[in-house]
């Protein structure tokens, strides 16, 4: 029996579920809800209410994506993705054709900052979903969000 304490009043149940009626989300499916913008444990409601502030429960099934905490962790992993996909063709253009250094600022600064910027939300969304499923909030009074670690 799991007594879980997240919403409101403790509820008991048989399964790993800390929201009535939900289950914790598979590890991919979860990472791929919170890709999409949709809660990771019930697909349905919103994880953000702005451009990268989350919302402090989900509309649907309640569960408080506001308690995890991803902050420098998306930027990081965006930086790191953008900068292995866009660097190999910047060395290698300028390999081949070498090209002046402001043709280079004005090509590559752009499209950098315009991809980390595309890429920001999704990958928070994802690293909210990655959270959810393991449970870290980051709090150190309620540092998890299930009483039991996953299985």
């Amino acid at each position: 029996m799991l007594r879980c304490t997240i919403l409101g009043p403790p509820v008991s149940s048989n399964e790993e579920s800390c929201t009535p009626g939900y289950t914790r989300p598979a590890l991919g499916v979860a990472l791929k809800r919170g890709l999409m913008n949709r809660c990771p444990v019930c697909g349905e409601g919103r994880v953000f209410r702005g451009f990268l502030k989350l919302v402090p429960a989900c509309s649907h099934c309640g569960t408080e994506l506001g308690r995890l905490r991803p902050d420098d962790a998306a930027p990081y992993a965006v930086i790191l993705i953008t900068g292995h996909v866009l660097l190999p063709p910047v060395f290698w253009i300028e390999r081949v054709y070498q090209p002046p250094m402001w043709l280079h600022m004005a090509l590559w600064l752009p499209l950098f900052a315009i991809v980390c910027t595309l890429m920001l939300r999704p990958v928070k969304g994802a690293l909210v979903g990655l959270f959810c499923r393991l449970g870290i909030t980051g709090n150190e009074q309620a540092p998890n969000l299930y009483p039991t670690p996953p299985g």
